[in-house]
């Protein structure tokens, strides 16, 4: 949508006008000049066409008016045509497997990390028998080996995978029966 779009036909023009009569009498040079550069720029001829008649308008009000009002709106088209060329050469697109920025330090992923991390430990101190002190001293940061890991439990550091597989199997039962089961799509049987 243009700005011609919004301004009423008025059958003659005055000096009160705001802008109308300049827009009537320009409108057909900015579409056609729009068009023709639009292609070359790699945009829309609307998007360039909108630009342009910001840029007009930007310079009202007052002796902003071009004098050559042809050949500004042709310098004003190709100018901003230069632009979007350009802006699409410092964009690129995201290919299909590539994620969308940095996300690291992200505040959102950030609570969202905290908030898994809390909800793990909450279930892991839930689980019976000798399960909580495992996963927890397999939890640690400072990423402890079978051998520590079976030195501060007091137990042989053969059991810690079966032991372990056990505690994860009781921890995946009882995440899935707290998790709401998604519905079934498409046909039922």
């Amino acid at each position: 949508m243009t700005l011609l779009d919004h301004v009423p036909a008025a059958p003659a023009e005055t000096a009160g006008d705001g802008g109308r009569a300049l827009v009537r009498a320009l409108h057909a040079l900015v579409r056609a000049e729009a068009g023709a550069e639009a292609q070359a720029a790699g945009v829309e001829a609307a998007d360039l066409e909108q630009s342009v008649w910001l840029k007009l308008l930007e310079r009202r009000p007052g002796p902003g008016v071009p004098v050559d009002r042809a050949r500004w709106v042709r310098a004003a088209v190709r100018a901003e045509a230069r632009v979007a060329r350009r802006r699409i050469r410092r964009e690129r697109a995201y290919t299909a497997g590539e994620p969308p920025g940095d996300w690291t330090d992200c505040p959102e992923r950030i609570a969202v990390g905290a908030d898994e991390r809390r909800a793990l430990r909450t279930a892991v101190s839930r689980l019976p028998g000798r399960c909580p002190r495992l996963l927890e001293a397999m939890l640690a940061p400072h990423d402890p080996t079978y051998r520590e890991i079976a030195g501060e439990l007091g137990m042989s550091q053969g059991s810690l995978g079966p032991m372990r597989s056990r505690c994860l199997g009781c921890l995946r039962r009882m995440l899935a029966a707290e998790v709401a089961a998604p519905e079934l799509r498409g046909m039922e049987r």
